[in-house]
């Protein structure tokens, strides 16, 4: 996911971070026997290279048995560690536990690779169906009383046994994360969280499966060329109606929306933001009870296990472990924002004037007037650089040229690897020996059935117990082009480019035993660091000029355009970070919540706890809305959403660290693969920062970056 067009992704950034959320109920579940699961290939180990899913195969039919095998297979494993009459060890507790998740772990991993980026309506009610036996399945097991005895038995006698390096770090993830779940509860307190869990589950999924309804029914149509003056000829083909003299805007699912940048008409930009921005505030689509409810019981179930807030249960193994890091956090950037996004308003203002304009700035003419703004002052458009921006010139040149400059690896696109949908291409990885490393999916292209924003996760996480080579794949949202027009990206969506590949490098150079200590699998405020840091190579010179080539005469993007881009690079940086940080304060604000008013109203608390912030700007409103607040209400990201922020401060002194010592280069390259991407889960996240770095982070990266010091 990223930081901009978060587009977390994310997940997803971490999507299946988010997905380990999504739990399942092992009492409902039929019975299958191993005979009937012969011909499931989702069962079935791929016989594809690196285990990839075999597409070609797998049907819709066959997730609900797939998924529901996969529970009864985990279960009895579990049950027969913990019932193991044998004295536990790290070999038949731990280790076994691993081997436990195999099954479970492939099937639901391309279950959510679908349901996220190319779901359908079957798709949609299982997943409905599916979460809260999700739920109920891993409670199952982190509430298992006599396998957490065998945990807590290892776990106190880690020194005796004289456990090191991985092993240890695996004792202490698993034993934290089952106290965390609750597994010091008695069993009367056990049954009330596996019903919040539950509860919990089923929610999440309604808000999120109630968003992407909204945002592929509630698209702006127009009928009338006239007002879509500002596009391209190709950016209006790229939304016309097939069969119809209709054009269809979609709805992104952040609050501004990339049209309101270039469409003249001021009516049409306020009504396209007012459809944003009301999508799912009340009516058919409405998520406002759903957050009232979700936020309800995310407060029971951390005041259960013991805790003020659901955010304070939830920093407990995050590089920042408390609120109050995150308060003061926020706290040193809040001034510096409000002041630079007031000054941006002034000059907004006084353009609107000066082009006869007699109204005051609006949300909707934000974006608009700062890009007049940025033609003039820096005599730069966003149409000036689309042109050398083509996806796949951006991909292969620009993103795989700065990793084989870093890294030493190579790519190879395969065509013979099935995908899940047209659009997808597959590359296969290979180290500077030329050694096997893993499987890379590109998603790119928007469509209905998948949801918003950009990520990354695995059909196959590495693991040496499990013999298993990564294979990772990224979905963005661009506007796909007419049928033989080029895809050209705009500079924010390269950026996103180099971001989500920047997880995905973090899942290929895992090297660890464990999966669940493997690559991605690391805190929220730790996940978004590799991302953000990548894209330190998207203006990088010998970069840049290597991948942004004119689609058309083949020029190399001129030097002056390049100045252009940097200087304009501190440009509405008030704005942009304004609108991040407010999205990311009021996920704070709901979440750190100690009790919730029985009248109490989603949109009112958003405007007084942003006002008691000083961070409730009229004209720089939230990123997200609680109301399509996707990270937050239907993904993993409650309370985490500040990690965007918090990481953003650890890439930019990263980038600084890779120009102090001479930038992109091998030995640069595999020393920050050596110590940060290729750890995983397995050192104490403050101590490996600081080992790379030399120093602890500084929010001041920050404010320099964005001119805010």
């Amino acid at each position: 996911m990223k930081i901009k067009k978060i587009a977390m992704v994310s997940l997803m950034a971490c999507l299946f971070l988010s997905c380990n959320d999504k739990k399942s109920d092992a009492t409902d579940v039929t019975k299958f026997t191993a005979e009937q699961m012969k011909e499931n290939p989702l069962v079935q180990e791929s016989s594809l290279p690196y285990f990839a899913p075999d597409f070609t195969k797998i049907k819709d039919e066959h997730f609900q048995p797939a998924l529901e095998y996969a529970f009864q297979v985990e279960s009895e494993a579990i049950e027969k560690i913990a019932n193991n009459p044998e004295a536990p060890t790290f070999e038949n507790t731990f280790v076994e536990m691993e081997k436990a998740h195999e099954l479970i772990d492939r099937v639901s991993n391309v279950f959510y690779a679908l349901t996220g980026a190319n779901t359908n309506e079957t798709l949609k009610k299982l997943d409905a169906e599916m979460a809260p036996k999700f739920a109920a399945h891993t409670d199952n097991i982190l509430l298992n009383t006599k396998l957490f005895q065998r945990i807590k038995t290892i776990y106190e006698d880690r020194e005796k046994l004289a456990l090191k390096g991985e092993d240890l770090k695996l004792v202490e993830v698993k034993y934290q994360e089952f106290v965390k779940a609750g597994a010091n509860l008695n069993d009367d307190e056990k049954e009330s969280l596996k019903g919040i869990n539950g509860k919990l589950a089923s929610l999440e999924n309604q808000f999120g499966q109630t968003l992407l309804e909204a945002t592929n029914n509630l698209a702006f149509i127009i009928r009338d060329t006239a007002k879509l003056n500002g596009l391209t000829q190709s950016e209006i083909n790229s939304i016309k109606v097939e069969g119809k003299m209709e054009w269809k805007i979609p709805i992104q699912n952040t609050t501004q929306q990339p049209f309101t940048s270039i469409i003249k008409d001021r009516k049409v930009r306020e009504n396209l933001f007012q459809k944003a921005w009301s999508r799912t505030d009340g009516g058919e689509y409405s998520t406002l009870d759903i957050i009232a409810e979700i936020v309800k019981l995310r407060i029971e179930k951390a005041n259960l296990l013991g805790f003020p807030s659901y955010a304070a249960w939830n920093l407990q193994d995050t590089m920042v472990k408390t609120t109050e890091t995150v308060d003061s956090f926020f706290a040193q950037l809040v001034p510096g924002t409000v002041k630079a996004a007031g000054e941006e308003a002034k000059v907004l203002q006084e353009k609107i004037k000066s082009d006869g304009g007699d109204f005051e700035l609006k949300p909707w003419d934000w974006t608009y007037y700062a890009e007049q703004v940025r033609k003039e002052k820096y005599d730069l458009d966003e149409g000036q650089l689309k042109p050398y921006f083509e996806l796949k010139n951006v991909l292969e040149k620009g993103v795989f040229y700065s990793a084989t400059k870093l890294f030493g690896i190579t790519f190879k696109q395969r065509t013979d690897i099935p995908t899940y949908h047209p659009d997808v291409m597959v590359y296969e990885l290979f180290e500077e020996d030329g050694t096997l490393l893993g499987l890379f999916y590109g998603d790119f292209f928007k469509r209905e059935s998948k949801r918003g924003g950009a990520w990354m996760s695995n059909f196959v996480t590495q693991s040496h117990l499990l013999n298993k080579k990564p294979v990772i794949y990224n979905v963005c949202n661009y506007t796909k082009p007419a049928s033989g027009e080029p895809a050209l990206l705009t500079y924010d969506e390269v950026e996103t480019l180099f971001h989500e590949f920047g997880h995905a490098l973090h899942g290929f150079f895992a090297d660890q035993n464990y999966p669940s200590l493997s690559g991605t699998s690391v805190a929220r405020d730790f996940v978004e660091y590799p991302s953000q840091a990548n894209e330190h190579w998207t203006l990088h010179p010998e970069v840049l000029k290597n991948y942004a080539i004119h689609h058309k005469t083949g020029e190399v993007i001129p030097q002056s355009l390049i100045d252009k881009l940097k200087k304009a690079a501190q440009f509405n940086q008030g704005f942009a970070y304004g609108e991040t940080l407010g999205a990311a304060v009021l996920d704070f604000n709901y979440h750190t919540l100690s009790v919730l008013d029985k009248e109490f109203d989603v949109n009112e608390f958003e405007k007084s706890s942003l006002t008691e912030d000083n961070l409730w700007m009229e004209n720089v409103p939230p990123r997200y809305r609680a109301t399509y607040f996707n990270h937050v209400f239907g993904g993993g990201y409650a309370g985490s959403y500040y990690a965007y922020l918090w990481t953003e401060m650890l890439a930019l002194d990263t980038g600084k660290w890779f120009d102090e010592k001479g930038g992109l280069n091998r030995e640069n390259g595999q020393r920050y693969r050596e110590m940060i991407l290729s750890k995983g889960n397995t050192l104490e996240y403050k101590e490996a920062y600081k080992s790379f770095r030399g120093t602890d982070p500084k929010v001041d990266a920050i404010l320099e970056s964005k001119g805010f010091n």
